[in-house]
């Protein structure tokens, strides 16, 4: 029997407990200045809720069938730091543009960013760290002419609000380091996108995510 929304919701609740549940009871002192394993599964960056307004430069712009291998590569070079959310972040996108790391720290403390993609955007695997790695990050919005299915609820169950053109013929208008808001800054162009957000992830979103919404006790409209 296929799950409902309520319950993958509730399914991805539980996961982050029982992780963090194993980190306290397994996770070394720190020390001076160090992050306990507790801190790296959940790191407060990723319990910030979305604003109601943003203003964000477009770090990336991607083609079409961008995989999740591509996000954020499986193996034994990045899976081993899969419950270290900032270390595993280090690997985002390194495969399409080896500066996005370093560019998104530099945005990270002012809103974060948007991503630009094409057709089919996040193909590939069903792994969280693959919205949680460029949330980290500071990933706010993805813009794409499509979506694959499984990843675009993960972005929304992290907090992170995709949007689709609603003439794909709008992603030709946009760059890299562009900033997105009601318009293009300095170019003046305006574009129309649209969701596919039931009501209960119109409402999850602003929560900062599912994990968010499901601690507060959010209700659907």
């Amino acid at each position: 029997m296929r799950p409902s929304r309520t319950g993958t919701l509730r399914l991805i609740g539980k996961w982050l407990k029982r992780a963090l549940a194993a980190a306290s009871a397994t996770a070394p002192d720190a020390g001076a200045g160090g992050a306990t394993l507790l801190e790296s599964l959940e790191p407060a960056s990723l319990s910030e809720p979305i604003p109601d307004a943003l203003e964000l430069p477009v770090l990336l712009k991607v083609g079409d069938d961008i995989s999740t291998d591509e996000i954020s590569p499986a193996g034994g070079r990045a899976l081993p730091f899969r419950s270290n959310i900032p270390r595993i972040s280090e690997f985002a996108f390194e495969a399409v543009d080896g500066s996005y790391v370093e560019r998104a720290g530099w945005v990270r403390e002012q809103g974060g960013h948007a991503l630009i993609g094409g057709e089919n955007y996040g193909q590939g695997s069903s792994r969280e760290h693959v919205a949680l790695a460029p949330r980290y990050l500071g990933l706010r919005v993805v813009i794409a002419k499509s979506f694959a299915r499984i990843h675009w609820q993960n972005l929304v169950n992290f907090g992170i609000l995709p949007l689709t053109f609603a003439d794909p013929a709008d992603y030709d208008r946009i760059d890299r380091d562009d900033r997105i808001d009601a318009e293009l800054a300095g170019k003046s162009v305006r574009i129309a996108l649209r969701h596919d957000l039931s009501p209960r992830q119109i409402d999850l979103l602003p929560a900062g995510g599912a994990i968010n919404w499901l601690r507060g006790g959010r209700k659907t409209r």
